[in-house]
């Protein structure tokens, strides 16, 4: 029996799983960092926005002041969010 080498060998199923594993650990790799540095990001805006004088602030304070109130506002704000779809 005569071997022939015409050509380069085609991976093994084994090594094409090894490679498509790979893939999806650095691919799922950064979407995490991407998703971390997003939290970051949303956390320092969160932070600045709590500052006195700032919107999340005013907010809160309002909150605490008028809960009931505050719920009504937020429920009809829902309302019509949700009647425009």
């Amino acid at each position: 029996m005569v071997n022939e080498t015409s050509g380069p060998s085609q991976p093994g199923m084994g090594e094409r799983a090894i490679d498509t594993a790979t893939d999806v650990s650095r691919t799922l790799t950064e979407v995490s960092v991407a998703l971390q540095a997003a939290v970051g990001r949303l956390s320092d805006a969160i932070t600045a926005a709590r500052k006195p004088g700032m919107p999340l602030s005013t907010i809160s304070a309002i909150t605490r002041e008028a809960p009931l109130a505050s719920l009504f506002v937020a429920f009809l704000f829902g309302v019509a969010i949700g009647r425009r779809r």
